[in-house]
């Protein structure tokens, strides 16, 4: 059997975390086992985890299995989004990446290279969430 190149990579996201594989193939996009169509509900989600894809022209050439855990569906969709951005860069390694056609390049402009660091504040006493405050009453 011939040995297949394979390269993974991690990607996060608010609480969430998604393992991705990137396999030579045909698109079959998987996430837990299960068609990216499937899971996640609705089309905008699958549409933002495959950008990455469509920015360099490879939504044919690869086959991805995801395996993601925590947090809800968008988080989610935006973890499997920096790991494909990144197993990606990690294919496209051995390209000079000074090139204008370089994947680095062309992934950085549009920002998926960067993790959004933005996550859940923590809630404080004394009040009812991380900045939301007992409502006030004068009398």
């Amino acid at each position: 059997m011939a040995n297949k190149q394979i390269w993974t990579a991690t990607g996060r996201r608010k609480t969430s975390v998604a393992r991705v594989t990137l396999v030579g193939g045909t698109g079959k996009i998987t996430v837990n086992g299960v068609d990216v169509e499937e899971y996640f509900p609705f089309a905008t989600l699958v549409m933002d985890l495959k950008q990455p894809l469509v920015a360099t022209n490879n939504e044919n050439r690869f086959d991805i299995d995801i395996k993601v855990n925590g947090g809800g569906f968008s988080g989610q969709a935006g973890a499997i989004r920096l790991g494909i951005t990144r197993a990606l860069l990690k294919f496209d390694e051995n390209t000079d990446q000074t090139r204008e056609d370089s994947y680095r390049h062309i992934l950085k402009a549009q920002g998926f290279v960067t993790r959004d660091p933005r996550i859940k504040e923590r809630k404080k006493y004394g009040l009812k969430k991380a900045r939301r405050a007992p409502q006030f009453s004068k009398r």
